[in-house]
């Protein structure tokens, strides 16, 4: 097997596991808030164990680490509405709502990175709108779970946008950042818990919901995170960008297959999330298409 083939093989095995979180999710009986403490924590040591393993150091200034805790409280948050989400609706609505995120981008991007908004991410933005509103009409008994996934959505485009910036300002890699997120999320979700709801510590988990949580946990956060960077080396971004927008397209097929009926959503919820995700796989395709145009036009273009 040639390197690449491996990479890839690798790539989409990471985005199969990162499409399973929602099944797991709907699977595991506990509040979404301690499913996220469970899985930030045994998350945040595995990456810790990874650190040890491979040897490089987990360092940060004391600014760094603030903001690195800051980012992982938002993340915290877009994995408990994620949850909540698909607990009081199903899974294809929640992620269908949940591609909504590209949407958030295209407007905090311009924001945080002082960039002028692109005509074509609104207008794509419109059409993910149009899809949105087509789910919202045609699943009206879903509200909560729609309302739950489009915070998700907001966190997920914020959590991204902030860990780009700090990717650039910093240079740290992204294991390291990712490490102190995860401390900040089951941190700060945990001192919440005590405070005002100290009750939730004394449900236990159920054998089967150990199980799944340690999956969720390891498999779809840990080694998902680390093997996502590793493709990196050999495959290019525009690549690995458009293998994870398969991830709701694999979590609505999965859930169809393991929950049957209950999944089975009405025409109009389908041709909405196909204008969603089709519009998510246009866009990747429309900006590697303009990267690869701007480089040629650098290349051609005479020094002064």
């Amino acid at each position: 097997m040639n390197s690449r083939l491996k990479y890839q093989l690798l790539l989409h095995l990471t985005v199969l596991l990162w499409g399973f979180t929602g099944i797991i999710g709907k699977l595991i009986e506990l509040p979404s808030t301690l499913i996220v403490v469970y899985r930030m924590f045994l998350a945040c040591l595995s990456l810790l164990l990874y650190a040890v393993f491979r040897k490089y150091s987990l360092q940060v200034s004391f600014k760094q680490l603030l903001q690195y805790l800051g980012v992982g409280c938002v993340v915290a948050l877009h994995w408990i509405f994620f949850f909540e989400a698909i607990h009081v609706s199903t899974v294809s609505v929640a992620l269908a709502t949940l591609s909504s995120a590209t949407l958030f981008t295209a407007l905090l991007e311009p924001l945080f990175f002082k960039k002028r908004i692109v005509g074509y991410e609104l207008l794509f933005g419109v059409l993910i709108v149009v899809g949105l509103y087509l789910i919202f009409n045609y699943e009206t008994q879903y509200l909560w779970g729609i309302i739950f996934s489009l915070i998700s959505a907001f966190c997920a485009s914020l959590f991204t946008t902030l860990n780009s910036k700090l990717l650039l300002k910093y240079k740290k890699r992204a294991e390291v950042m990712s490490t102190y997120e995860m401390l900040g999320g089951f941190s700060s979700i945990g001192v919440y818990l005590w405070l005002f709801d100290p009750q939730q510590f004394e449900i236990m988990p159920s054998i089967s919901d150990s199980i799944y949580i340690l999956i969720l946990a390891i498999a779809c956060t840990a080694f998902a995170f680390v093997v996502s960077i590793e493709v990196m080396k050999e495959l290019t971004p525009f690549t690995v960008t458009l293998s994870i927008n398969m991830e709701p397209v694999y979590s609505i097929l999965f859930a169809l297959f393991i929950f049957g009926d209950d999944e089975r959503m009405s025409v109009g919820f389908y041709v909405g999330a196909l204008i969603i995700l089709g519009t998510i796989l246009i866009n990747a395709i429309l900006k590697k298409r303009m990267k690869v145009a701007e480089k040629k036009r650098l290349k051609t273009e005479p020094l002064s």
